[in-house]
């Protein structure tokens, strides 16, 4: 697989309006995990994560925060739409298993939002970024 094939996308309105929503929705929780919008920080983030049994929990608070961050920005410019939709399907579905499951489907501290956010960037995963991306202007001029 070439880097044209992972950034190759149609014109869809739809991908573009699930692009711009779950972008959004990962920044809102990634900041927090770095100290922004009334967030308590890595090290804070850290310690709930250690509290949960997610292992290396500074490393995992980090590659969580970063992946929420940086790839929901990435979404929204649907710049490398793909690659980042994998990180973010890998990170959610270890959410629902590791953080959520235990709580139920719904409810407090339930595992649906979670899983509405893999399924969402699952589908950017396998269909690409859609109408108005960086990914769709690659390809199309390389």
């Amino acid at each position: 697989m070439n880097l044209k094939s992972l950034m190759t996308t149609n014109d869809s309105w739809g991908l573009l309006g699930l692009r711009l929503a779950t972008g959004v929705i990962f920044i809102a929780h990634g900041l927090p995990k770095f100290g922004f919008l009334g967030g308590k920080g890595l090290a804070a983030s850290a310690e709930a994560f250690d509290g949960m049994g997610i292992p290396l929990p500074l490393v995992s608070a980090f590659l969580v925060a970063f992946v929420e961050t940086v790839g929901g920005a990435c979404l929204i410019a649907g710049f490398m739409t793909r690659i980042f939709a994998a990180t973010q399907v890998f990170a959610m579905l270890v959410a629902v298993f590791l953080v959520h499951w235990s709580n139920g489907l719904a409810g407090r501290g339930g595992y649906q939002w979670a899983l509405l956010l893999a399924a969402a960037a699952f589908a950017l995963m396998i269909e690409g970024a859609g109408r108005y991306s960086v990914d769709r202007q690659m390809s199309r001029n390389s």
